[in-house]
């Protein structure tokens, strides 16, 4: 059984950070998460749980209109099974909820497992942040939905 819940205290915050260690090279820390969750009118966090465990989570800033998402994970023996996708309809049909229909977000360029799943969510290429990520170092594509892409 699948679910998603929208995070609200620091009681899920072990799970989001165990799927942080595996799924990114500089993860947030918890204090990053406490903070965030101290503003709910701008910070979103939402879970997504198989039989009651966390195995994937989004994270975004509503700012006005369009939604920012900052981070996206889900834990590698739950990919490609649809889950991902699910995750991302789900917080973009709460972004829609609460008046904020057009999202971004910085996806590095070699990720093409995030790339293809954004791009089925609607995301196009709008930009590039040259060196925007370390370790290693490399460029951010710029993707956007429900704005028109580049000229």
């Amino acid at each position: 059984m699948t679910t998603f819940a929208r995070v609200t205290s620091t009681a899920e915050l072990d799970a989001i950070l165990a799927l942080d260690d595996v799924c990114f090279h500089h993860p947030w820390t918890r204090a990053d998460y406490e903070r965030e969750l101290q503003d709910p009118a701008r910070c979103f966090l939402y879970v997504l749980k198989v039989h009651g465990v966390v195995v994937g989570y989004c994270s975004f800033w509503r700012i006005f209109d369009e939604i920012h998402l900052n981070n996206f994970a889900l834990h590698p023996s739950h990919r490609r099974q649809g889950l991902g996708r699910s995750l991302l309809a789900h917080v973009l049909a709460e972004a829609e909820a609460i008046g904020a229909p057009n999202a971004t977000l910085e996806v590095r360029a070699s990720n093409t497992a995030a790339l293809a799943l954004y791009h089925a969510g609607g995301f196009v290429r709008a930009g590039l942040r040259r060196a925007y990520y370390t370790h290693p170092v490399e460029d951010a594509l710029i993707l956007w939905r429900g704005r028109p892409g580049p000229s």
